[in-house]
């Protein structure tokens, strides 16, 4: 089913703000905050820590959240760029409900729309105090304000700098948004945090090449570098007795900065880790299958500070409850929307996928596939075109490039998405129930991008 409010009171263009947040969360009613720490990491794949599987990575803050929280198996981005997927993060709205349709800084100058209200505003006028550290990448401020700005550095000392924050005032509920710059290109290679090529695990949607495994070492060492920073900030709660009543979530904006992940709307892209320490839980260690996306999340902080309102516009919906230990039954059904990553690269793409099934629309299919510059220099997609390679990874190179209008893959046959159903009259009547699916999304989320089924 599709998980969206009934009313929604964003309107595109148009839209007005978010009724504000008057009264103070629950916590502060009851003496006992409810803290929350938000981490988000910068181009970090779902498979590339210890507690998701990966043999080789070290990863000991991801494992401990993994150990004494929950582990989300199936979390999604909706857009898999950087600012774009950021401020879906911070508002529980699509990117063409918020305005960012790409990135924020230099040239690019894609903002959110001014009458929005973020959930650092929605908790300060709450009662909360707020500070970010690392990697901002959206805009208007005014929009995405935080009270503090804390000094950056290594992530071990970003999570330094956040202590006298958090220790700042006990009486009053803090809320953090801690950001790293790792594992983002250009990967960083720092002290011990050093692998050999031929240990990294290449995994099925990337060629096994040198230069893949060059750059995979690369990146393995800067993940661990991004843990150091997690791993710090969670002795620092234990250190100052905020470990058992503060919310933590470490998730990724989008997928590892590879050709066939990042930016693309397929599993590498936007499945991403998702790791959540909820104090109250009765069980630790658990692992549950229910469906979320990032515009579940600020809906999910607000609920848990006792301040969300019944009727919301957010596109996203609270999952406490599975935390709480529900059910993940009805979480079953996930919606993806990109339109930019840089100014260069516009190509819309509109995703639904479920338990089995994924449909992408590719809207400007008759365009090539727009690479990221960094993508583009990438040693691993250089040396794919200097020895004319025909494959890359599952799927040809043609194919990477040119796209039809629609794919459809059956996820659990094909799960690293090879083989397009589009055209098999077998799965017609798959196709035309996903299509539906996808303009209901379309129009109950007020997407422009829906008149582009009657022309174009």
């Amino acid at each position: 089913m599709m998980r969206l409010p009934l009313v929604l009171s964003m309107v595109l263009l148009a839209a007005p703000a978010l009724a504000a947040v008057t009264t103070k969360p629950a916590a502060v009613a009851e003496g006992k905050p409810k803290n929350v720490i938000l981490c988000v990491g910068d181009d970090h794949g779902s498979a590339d820590a210890g507690c998701y599987g990966n043999p080789v990575i070290k990863t000991p803050g991801l494992d401990r959240l993994a150990a004494e929280g929950m582990r989300f198996t199936q979390a999604f981005c909706t857009t898999a760029s950087c600012s774009a997927s950021r401020a879906v993060i911070l508002t529980g709205l699509y990117n063409h409900a918020n305005g960012q349709y790409g990135h924020e800084h230099a040239y690019h100058h894609f903002v959110s729309f001014p009458n929005l209200k973020s959930l650092p505003v929605l908790l300060a006028e709450a009662g909360y105090r707020t500070a970010r550290v690392g990697k901002f990448h959206v805009a208007p401020e005014e929009v995405y304000h935080f009270q503090q700005v804390l000094k950056e550095g290594s992530p071990e000392k970003k999570a330094d700098n956040c202590r006298p924050f958090i220790t700042e005032n006990d009486r009053q509920p803090f809320f953090l948004y801690f950001c790293t710059n790792e594992p983002h290109r250009p990967f960083q290679r720092a002290g011990s945090d050093v692998f050999d090529p031929k240990d990294v695990v290449v995994p099925p949607y990337l060629p096994d090449t040198p230069e893949c495994r060059e750059e995979l070492a690369k990146y393995y060492g800067s993940v661990q570098r991004a843990d150091k920073g997690l791993l710090r900030l969670i002795e620092i709660l234990k250190q100052t007795g905020h470990w058992d009543d503060t919310l933590v979530i470490y998730i990724s904006d989008n997928g590892i900065a590879f050709p066939g992940a990042k930016t693309t709307v397929y599993e590498p892209g936007i499945r991403l880790p998702c790791l959540v320490r909820y104090p109250p839980a009765k069980k630790q260690g658990t692992v549950t299958d229910a469906m979320i996306t990032w515009a579940d999340i600020t809906p999910t902080i607000l609920d848990f500070a006792g301040v969300l309102p019944k009727k919301h516009g957010f596109h996203g919906n609270s999952f406490l409850p599975i935390l709480q230990g529900a059910s993940s039954e009805g979480w079953d059904e996930i919606y993806a929307s990109h339109t930019f990553h840089e100014i260069t690269m516009y190509y819309p793409m509109r995703v639904v996928r479920t338990r089995q099934f994924k449909l992408i629309w590719n809207i400007a299919y008759k365009l090539d596939y727009p690479f990221a510059s960094d993508l583009y220099a990438s040693s691993t997609w250089q040396a794919v075109l200097r020895r004319g390679d025909k494959t890359y990874g599952p799927r040809t190179v043609e194919a990477y490039l040119h796209r039809p209008r629609f794919e459809l893959y059956d996820l659990k046959a094909d799960p690293w998405e090879a083989k397009n159903l589009a055209e098999n009259p077998r799965y017609a009547q798959v196709l035309a129930e996903l299509q539906e699916k996808l303009k209901a999304w379309q129009k109950e989320t007020k997407d422009p991008w829906i008149l582009k089924w009657q022309y174009e």
